[in-house]
Formats: C-alpha cells, structure tokens, sequence
C-alpha cells in the first residue's frame, strides 16, 4: 500500500474518487506525464514543483487537464512522497489479493509488477471523466500538516511489546535524544543514525508480528522503524510503535531529517486517529 495514507485519501476525495481508489505514488522526483483524454486531477504530498503546460499545479486542489496536456515534476521541494489521483476511479490495474498497489520484490500488482517505465500508457477506469460540480470547492489551504519548516519532526509512538527489554537508561536514550535518517531508507523501512539504545540482554527474541510503524533495535542499538513494504515477522526488539495518524511524518522524511519521538498513551493514540478520520469524512461530505 501507500507510504503516506492521508495524503493518498485526500488526493482521492478532492476528485471524487472511492478513498481507496488506486493513484500514482512517486518519491523523491517524480514523472512526466501526457494525457490522451481531458480528465480532472489531484496531486497531495510532497511538493514536486509540480506544472501543466509550463504552468504551476498547485497541491490539495482539483485540477483540469486537456488532451495532451504534459504533467511535469521535478525533484521534491519538501518531503519524499507525492501522489497523483485521476477522476473517475483513476487507472485501470487489475486486483491482486485485494489490492492494486505494485509489490517490486515479488513483482506483482499495479502495472505488470514493475515501475513505470518510458512510453508506457496506462488507460483510466473511466474513459473521460471532465466535469465534478462545484469544481471550485474541490480544494483545501496549502497543507501546513507536515511541519516542513522545522528543524525536527516530532513522531508520536506508543510503548513496544518488548520496551521492558530495555534499560532504563536506554529507554531515556530513545526519548531524550536526536535521531538522524541516513541514506539506507525505502519503502521496507528508515535506519536511524544517533546515540546508542541499551538493550538488558541483547536485542534478538523469537520472531513476531511487526506493524506499520513498528520501531525496532537491532544489535548495534540504534533504531529502524518498519514501514510500507516491512517483512511480516522479525526477531528484533521493537522499543516502540509510531501512532498511526503520525504515519504521514515517517512517509515523508529524507536522508538527513531530524526525528525526536514523543512517547504518549495508547488512548492518545486512537483519538487522533479518529479525530484524522472525522476530518476526512468532512472534506469527503463537502466535495460529494
């Protein structure tokens, strides 16, 4: 699935789309596209300097494009990941185990398994889908959610299952110091760079369930948190967990980028889930 599951929503919603409609995911820099047919757009994440025609496309908003119009990006401004939504259902992929998103390493999903390549063309589920009423209101303010502008992202976790395993020295390592995203990061997950995290008695344990979010340390003490495209079982101490409204951070995060974690209750966590929730549901009430 997606990396940054809020941005991917909210792309689909401003066209008016099923939220869970497939869309275009780029990271770092992203494509040049042409469109055979006039159709209506959202692009949400990243900011990829995204223009139509030479013109700017701004981010959060509907936009038109006409036949042979020509979608470009260059390298990401702020943050990592960005999405393309097309209306009408977006692209036509087949469903794989339920799912339409592109799995790479066993090269299966989305389009024949792979990454788009040069000359590719990829038909939309909706022929030509040109006009959503209202089109005008199919839009929100530039997203100030990410934080871009600060020196440091702040994320959100809850105790791990093995957080006992560790000292209390180790435990105040974790919460009280900078960590540092270095350049071996993927869908898979992001290795941390920063202060050792002191384990009582190693860090391996037998093998369980890892979650979206999941922070693990390994041997050398320094953590690796799961994500997207993450192995389903892992035999590594997870000291903690990002909260799943937080997930957005860790989706657009770059080699480099300053983490500190904030540990709060599991309560906590739910509400904001359920607060981003209610305010999907709200943008998703005023564009139907």
């Amino acid at each position: 699935g997606v990396m940054d599951h809020r941005a991917y929503t909210i792309a689909n919603l401003l066209v008016e789309n099923e939220p869970n409609a497939p869309v275009l995911e780029f990271a770092l820099a992203g494509p040049m596209l042409r469109f055979t047919t006039k159709t209506i757009i959202a692009l949400t994440g990243a900011d990829f300097g995204a223009t139509i025609d030479g013109e700017p496309a701004p981010r959060y908003t509907a936009l038109m494009v006409k036949r042979g119009s020509i979608l470009r990006f260059g390298a990401a401004k702020t943050g990592c990941y960005g999405y393309l939504a097309i209306a009408g259902g977006s692209v036509r992929v087949p469903e794989v185990m339920g799912s339409r998103s592109t799995n790479l390493k066993c090269e299966f999903g989305g389009w024949k398994g792979r990454t788009l390549m040069t000359g590719d063309y990829l038909p939309f589920v909706t022929k030509s889908l040109d006009f959503l009423p209202n089109l005008g209101s199919h839009r929100i303010d530039p997203d100030p959610f990410y934080g871009f502008e600060e020196g440091e992202v702040r994320v959100r976790v809850v105790p791990g299952p093995q957080e006992d395993l560790f000292t209390n020295q180790g435990i105040e390592t974790f919460y009280g110091q900078t960590y540092t995203t270095t350049a071996k990061c993927d869908r898979m997950g992001y290795r941390l760079d920063g202060p050792e995290i002191e384990a009582r008695h190693g860090s391996d344990i037998i093998s369980d369930g890892i979650a979206f979010g999941a922070v693990q340390v390994p041997s050398h003490g320094r953590p690796i948190i799961m994500l997207a495209d993450r192995q389903t079982t892992g035999g590594y101490t997870k000291i903690a967990n990002v909260i799943t409204a937080d997930f957005r951070y860790l989706a657009q995060l770059k080699a480099g980028d300053k983490v500190r974690f904030v540990k709060v209750s599991v309560e906590f966590a739910q509400y904001t889930l359920l607060a981003q929730r209610a305010a999907l549901r709200a943008l998703e009430a005023i564009n139907s």
